[in-house]
């Protein structure tokens, strides 16, 4: 298992001095001249960029420029991004967000949709706040009994659990080398503010994610008004980390036709 010091000694950590913060991140060019278009990565509310292991060798092959950051604990995420944006002196880029991830990258979608290309939301919830929805949620994930489930359980799906051991530990790892997020969204996000989302938009589940199972992934698809949605077989709530290459085939095909 490579350490700390390796995945930033390999993967090109480097930390953007931004007014009142730092950001450490992850930028790994295209092939050979390294200026493919951007595809920035939001990791979910535990873990950090590191999470995003399996996705650096397809993504830099494919000749694009990767980008991941560390997100903070507190703060505005899509003034963090934003900031980011500006640093690398980024134009328009793919923005790809999974879980909690995903609410950050609807967010931003909704305040800066000049800079997106296009917008790929992975096994996350979203952040809708209509009634309705949240009741629908507290049905589908009670608590505290919900929370009590060991987060492995809650986010890796039983099949990746049943058959890759040595998978679920470097997960479980990973997850906790993070903190925990806790950054406030500045948009209320509501279906009604998803269907002014005018970016091309992928949405991916898995069919055993406890979070967003496929019936809810549709209710999400029926508002975007550019929407593509995949379900991946035998998956749950991480589909990066459990089908990597199903997921990175399935971006990259969306993403180069955008």
């Amino acid at each position: 298992m490579r350490s700390t010091a390796q995945w930033e000694e390999n993967s090109g950590m480097r930390e953007a001095q931004l007014p009142g913060r730092g950001l450490r991140y992850v930028e790994s060019g295209g092939e050979g001249s390294g200026e493919g278009p951007p595809v920035v990565f939001l990791h979910a509310g535990s873990g950090s960029s590191r999470m995003w292991e399996h996705q650096i060798p397809a993504f830099t092959g494919a000749g694009f420029r990767f980008i991941a950051y560390d997100r903070r604990a507190e703060g505005s995420a899509i003034d963090d991004l934003e900031a980011l944006a500006e640093h690398l002196v980024l134009d328009r880029f793919h923005l790809v967000g999974t879980a909690a991830g995903g609410i950050v990258a609807v967010d931003y979608a909704l305040s800066f949709p000049r800079r997106l290309r296009s917008l790929v939301i992975a096994n996350s919830i979203v952040g809708v706040q209509d009634e309705e929805y949240l009741a629908m949620t507290r049905r589908l994930r009670p608590a505290p009994a919900f929370n009590a489930i060991p987060a492995e359980i809650r986010e890796l799906g039983p099949a990746y659990r049943a058959t890759n051991a040595a998978g679920t530990q470097r997960w479980k790892e990973l997850a906790r080398e993070g903190h925990p997020v806790a950054q406030t969204a500045k948009n209320r996000i509501t279906f009604a503010a998803l269907k002014t989302i005018k970016t091309p938009t992928l949405l991916i589940t898995g069919d055993a994610d406890l979070y967003t199972p496929p019936p809810v992934l549709r209710l999400f698809a029926e508002r975007f008004p550019d929407c593509e949605s995949v379900v991946i077989p035998e998956c749950g709530h991480s589909a990066f980390w459990e089908q990597p290459d199903v997921f990175n085939r399935t971006v990259l095909d969306f993403i180069t036709g955008k």
